[in-house]
């Protein structure tokens, strides 16, 4: 059960990022006025689906101190790493953002070490 915890930190945290990815795209960038970026960042505040990206998060952190409860932060942690994996392959999917060969040897050094550090 410890590590369905994890998995579904790894998920909620991936959902969150995608949203606002996706939200933000859809507005465009962030204004150069000091009250243009208040407004802005208030009306993402606002979307629904920025909304459920936060929730998502703070869901995140509940089963994140569940986790917590049965691992040991040394070994749970290194886990998260598995972040990285998930939003490069969604951010290509969803985004049609680059997966170079830099970025899949990077993410692949991540995984590497997180097959490492569990094991001790």
């Amino acid at each position: 059960m410890s590590y369905f915890y994890i998995f579904m930190t790894i998920l909620l945290t991936v959902y969150g990022q995608i949203a606002i990815k996706w939200q933000v795209l859809k507005v465009g960038s962030l204004p150069e006025g000091t009250a243009e970026k208040v407004s802005f960042l208030l009306h993402l505040l606002l979307n629904p689906w920025i909304v459920s990206a936060l929730a998502a998060a703070f869901l995140a952190s509940f089963f994140w101190m569940a986790a917590m409860t049965k691992l040991q932060l040394s070994h749970a942690y290194p886990f998260m790493g598995l972040t990285f994996v998930l939003v490069l392959l969604a951010s290509g999917f969803f985004f049609q953002e680059p997966v170079t060969l830099l970025k899949v040897v990077g993410v692949a050094l991540i995984v590497l070490g997180l097959v490492v550090a569990s094991q001790g």
